[in-house]
């Protein structure tokens, strides 16, 4: 595993040195005031994005789960008060950090790595590229070395000086929530069907703990009986590992058959009653049109893959602070003190 993550990481560099040729060949001009673009810091700091895939692929290559825990703090951070890395601020002062939050509370990680990334950003360029920035050019690179797509990152974001775990709380999809719940919260962040059912495809990659997962094995609907929609063979497998108290530190590949690989084997899990999450197999079983999706990804990558490369794209530009707003924090973890 580990030669194959040094492989991945080395190409991530390369790979994000074509996008970046992509983005200049498809835009052209100075880069407008307030608005993300792909350019933003073509001047400021050109080396942005070549030190953020070094650091990120080097990350990889030490802990393949890395990849995943990244993509996840970017879905976690944009779907509370958009993407401006208030998911990054430790606890102080009157901010309460949505690190405590239910959804990331124990599970979310990565944060040492854009720390990393943050230090060597500010050595290079003082004061440009802000952690909102960091984190979503981090989700790319993740995607693009586990064997994913890569897309045209815009830049610009600035950093909230707040956070908020109240929006942690209750902003960010839950495993037990019902699929119309699902689509409520994509809808309020301005994501359709398509966005949702795309960008659940990020499970194809990364770990759920027990309690995410436990009430499908034993007691789903209060009835003391196992979800029906669950593979009888699966859950005996999962059982051993996730009993019905403890073991709720133990860990589960969302994808069981190819955990560290980005594709479409999620999909085709879901279509075999094998979806880990009641939120991952209610996409086939709650709704026809999300189903036909499922169908439509697992039996071509290639679209699953636009469409999340499109999807990421539109979740990274939900309510970004630009212009004069926010600010660019010296450390991700605390807002500046000036």
């Amino acid at each position: 595993m580990k030669g194959t993550a040094m492989a991945a990481a080395a190409l991530v560099p390369l790979a994000v040195a074509v996008l970046f040729s992509l983005s200049s060949a498809a835009s052209a001009g100075a880069v407008q005031w307030g608005k993300l673009d792909p350019h933003f810091y073509d001047r400021s700091c050109p080396q942005a994005q070549q030190i953020v895939a070094s650091i990120v692929g080097k990350a990889h290559y030490q802990d393949p789960r890395m990849a995943a825990s990244l993509l996840r703090l970017h879905f976690h951070d944009c779907f509370v008060k958009g993407c401006d890395a208030s998911l990054l601020l430790d606890s102080s002062g009157s901010i309460v950090s949505e690190k405590r939050s239910n959804p990331n509370r124990d599970s979310a990680r990565g944060f040492e790595v854009v720390d990393e990334i943050k230090a060597a950003l500010e050595a290079a360029c003082p004061g440009t590229v802000s952690c909102a920035d960091i984190v979503a050019l981090a989700a790319r690179d993740s995607t693009v070395m586990t064997g994913g797509p890569g897309w045209i990152v815009p830049l610009g974001r600035r950093d909230a000086r707040g956070a908020s775990i109240q929006g942690s709380n209750n902003d960010i999809p839950a495993p037990n929530n019902t699929l119309p719940t699902i689509i409520t919260k994509f809808k309020l962040q301005g994501l359709d069907i398509v966005d949702l059912v795309a960008l659940l495809g990020s499970h194809t990659i990364g770990d759920s703990r027990c309690p995410s997962f436990r009430q499908r094995l034993y007691n789903q609907t209060g009835n003391g009986l196992p979800d029906l929609t669950l593979d009888v063979s699966y859950a005996a497998a999962l059982r051993p590992r996730c009993p019905r108290s403890g073991g709720d530190q133990n860990l589960f590949f969302l994808d069981p058959v190819t955990p560290f690989k980005f594709d479409n084997q999620y999909y085709r899990n879901i279509l075999d009653y094998r979806g880990l999450l009641a939120s991952d197999e209610v996409l086939l079983t709650g709704s026809p049109t999300t189903g036909d999706l499922v169908k439509l990804y697992a039996a071509n990558q290639d679209i699953f893959f636009q469409h999340f490369a499109q999807s990421m794209v539109k979740m990274g530009n939900i309510s970004p602070l630009t212009g004069a707003d926010g600010e660019i924090r010296k450390h991700c973890r605390r807002v500046n003190h000036n």
